[in-house]
């Protein structure tokens, strides 16, 4: 366990054996005599209680409450801590692999003579590999998937399964899973009696470092400028975000969530699931926007909004209050009427 303590930073208890052999993770109700475990939520407090694991990563605050057969390792931030565990043990799970677990260009690949991939570039078999594209050492490219004319990508990413690439500049350390389109043409039209004339769609998708892109997420190229994804953004599966919007540094956007265009996400902001975004919005760095929440109006670096349309959050909950506070007065006064 002393080893594990140096991957994660955490401390051992008074009734932890440094010499006690761990040999996997796993969850609190899972979780055997080999095996370490974590508890971040007090909500599986019970769990805790009853786990069979060998050791349990947990903040001071419950470092009490691990029965006497789980040695407890103290930690600041026991999912974070777990998650470099998790790293060390798993390395191969921090970014997908070939299917064919080796760095290889497949003879099954199309790539085109004016490609330029540096060495270590895994190419699946069936993916297309544009005119032009550069690609960096230690990147893969899944099986059927499609990378366009000039599109450049860094080191060390992985671009999954039947993904399609078109318009965009990533960067090193970029984790796209598989079915994400990237690059393809925002909703732009000149609308008329006369009918909806198209508009050009001629800007990129720039991504940055360790961006973390989830399976069927839509990332439209700007229409005269550039789409940006922040450095470190983490967006989940099938978000659609438009073009020219432009995603801060280590935002979260969480899955079904949606970005209309030219709207602009503050550094570590976050979206819960289904939120969405009306075009040329700001939503202030580290605002935090409840799931299904329908925003209309800029929002605030720091504040919490909830509802469609959305509101400050204090605000939303006093409404939804006294809403209930009437229907249950009508409630009563219908049933005192019979």
């Amino acid at each position: 366990m002393s080893e594990v303590t140096g991957w994660c930073g955490a401390t051992l208890a008074a009734n932890a054996d440094p010499d006690r052999v761990i040999r996997d993770v796993a969850a609190l109700d899972q979780a055997g005599p080999g095996d370490l475990t974590f508890l971040d939520n007090p909500r599986y407090l019970g769990w805790l209680k009853q786990t069979r694991a060998a050791a349990a990563l947990i903040s001071p605050r419950y470092a009490d409450v691990a029965p006497a057969t789980c040695a407890v390792l103290i930690a600041a931030e026991p999912y974070r801590a777990m998650a470099l565990v998790m790293t060390k043990l798993y390395p191969s799970a921090v970014k997908p692999g070939s299917v064919f677990g080796e760095a290889s260009i497949s003879t099954m690949a199309c790539v085109h003579p004016s490609a330029r991939l540096e060495s270590g570039v895994t190419v699946d078999p069936g993916a297309v590999i544009g005119r032009g594209v550069e690609i960096g050492a230690g990147t893969i490219i899944g099986s059927n998937a499609v990378i366009g004319p000039e599109v450049r990508i860094g080191r060390d990413g992985s671009v999954g399964a039947s993904t399609t690439i078109v318009a965009a500049l990533i960067g090193d350390g970029v984790i796209i899973h598989p079915g994400a389109h990237i690059g393809q043409d925002g909703f732009g039209f000149a609308l008329g009696r006369r009918g909806h004339l198209k508009v050009p769609q001629i800007g990129r998708v720039i991504i940055q470092n360790d961006v973390e892109i989830g399976a069927g997420v839509t990332i439209d190229r700007g229409a005269n400028r550039d789409t940006v994804i922040g450095e470190g953004a983490k967006i989940d599966n099938l978000v659609q975000i438009g073009h020219n919007v432009v995603i801060g540094r280590h935002a979260v956007l969480v899955a079904q969530s949606g970005v209309s265009g030219s709207s602009a996400i503050g550094d570590f902001a976050a979206l819960g699931g289904q939120a969405g975004i009306a075009g040329h919005l700001t939503i202030g760095a580290g605002a935090q926007v409840a799931a299904a929440a329908g925003v209309m109006t800029d929002i605030p670096a720091g504040e919490r909004w909830a509802g469609a349309p959305a509101k400050p959050v204090r605000k939303f909950f006093r409404e939804v209050a006294a809403i209930t506070r009437l229907a249950d007065r009508d409630s009563h006064g219908d049933a005192n009427a019979e």
